[in-house]
């Protein structure tokens, strides 16, 4: 029996996790939940899976859940809560599921608690990739990728010599505006851009696919998970989305990894490493496939990818800026306030003004943060991007 921790558990990813749970009863339990502010979908989750210790990152919901609950549950708060929560000792592996920057430093927490991580969350890599690694070697703290590509390389890769490796594809679908022409993306709206055609996903996330900045992301993450330099880090667009990602040897050997399009499936694995459960979950029916399509990205109608190459070639803060300006654009975005091809227009605009830290620390990295967003949110509200 493996005690879960699952943060961020009202989310796409965090719902998605239960849901194995539920299909593992004997190999699984929750000991404890986050929210960022949906406290009603939190109660009914408590009282399904009785954990022992909530978080709920807005104060004043975590104040009004706390009067609902039994004295049984321990209801913490804030950004400091969620810190104290996931060293609790009776937590085996923590589920990241948090979007964003905010995971950060829950992520650090519990890594030095010496807790294994399934990570879902790109951004606290790509921001200080370097430092959470060596801390989950120092602390011998299993990184389980949740990522469905990063999960494919990551299969892929076992038992492997990674100084063997000649290439990685990472593959996208190419997201909802593949098909749109570059003259009209500018007016593309905001329920265009979160109709994902392959993924069920958050909002962030689902504008980061259609920008191409996951893929960017996912870049970084790669880079710092499997230790590979961004030259050996290819994306491939692929939109039947059934292989997930490939690795290429030096010996023309390539190996890649398919399955159907349901994140329970990544998610099972990094719960269950290393053993493989039977499930009931979608299979790929071989005989009904008729054709697979590959192509290369279009840098020029999404830029997004080539600032995140850039990120990756400068490395040091230049990964922090490029994440904070594009959660600010993002953000911007699904609140009408700039349109659909500003976002990369603001983030290169971030990039180009900011001055590279080679090797930041935590308290640089933080600041980088903060810098880039305070530029972010003064460019659009300018309204010059």
């Amino acid at each position: 029996m493996k005690n879960i921790a699952v943060l961020g558990s009202t989310g796409s990813i965090g719902t998605s996790t239960l849901d194995v749970v539920r299909k593992f009863p004997s190999n699984f339990r929750v000991v404890a939940l986050s929210v960022n502010s949906d406290i009603d979908s939190l109660y009914k989750q408590i009282k399904e899976f009785k954990p022992q210790n909530v978080c709920v990152r807005d104060e004043s919901k975590a104040r009004l859940l706390a009067k609902k609950l039994s004295t049984s549950t321990k209801v913490y708060c804030g950004d400091i809560g969620l810190e104290e929560l996931v060293k609790d000792k009776c937590i085996d592996q923590v589920m990241f599921a948090i979007s964003g920057a905010a995971a950060l430093g829950p992520l650090i927490s519990a890594i030095k608690s010496g807790k294994d991580i399934a990570l879902a969350n790109k951004e606290a890599l790509v921001m200080a990739g370097q430092i959470i690694m060596r801390l989950a070697a120092k602390n011998k703290v299993n990184i389980l990728p949740v990522d469905s590509e990063q999960s494919a390389i990551w299969q892929a890769l076992l038992g492997q010599d990674h100084g063997s490796i000649r290439s990685i594809y990472l593959t996208a679908s190419g997201g909802p505006l593949r098909s749109v022409s570059k003259k009209k993306l500018n007016s593309v709206t905001i329920d265009n851009v979160l109709r994902h055609p392959r993924w069920k996903m958050g909002k962030k996330i689902s504008v980061d696919s259609a920008t191409l900045m996951n893929k960017g992301l996912e870049l970084l993450e790669a880079m710092f998970l499997f230790n590979v330099g961004r030259e050996k880090i290819k994306v491939l667009i692929h939109p039947e989305a059934l292989i997930h990602s490939m690795v290429e040897f030096v010996d023309a050997v390539v190996i890649a990894q398919l399955a159907a399009t349901d994140m329970r499936i990544p998610i099972q694995y990094a719960l269950a490493y290393p053993k493989r459960l039977a499930n009931q979950l979608p299979r790929i029916n071989f005989y009904s496939l008729k054709e697979m399509h590959f192509a290369k990205p279009d840098f020029n109608k999404f830029p997004c990818l080539g600032l995140a190459y850039e990120a990756a070639r400068q490395l040091g803060s230049a990964p922090v800026v490029l994440n904070a300006a594009n959660e600010v654009c993002v953000e911007s975005f699904l609140k009408g306030r700039i349109k659909f091809m500003s976002i990369p227009k603001v983030i290169e605009k971030i990039m180009c003004k900011h001055r590279n830290l080679v090797n930041p620390s935590l308290k640089g990295i933080m600041q980088a943060d903060a810098w880039a967003r305070v530029e972010a949110y003064n460019v659009v509200g300018r309204g010059k991007s």
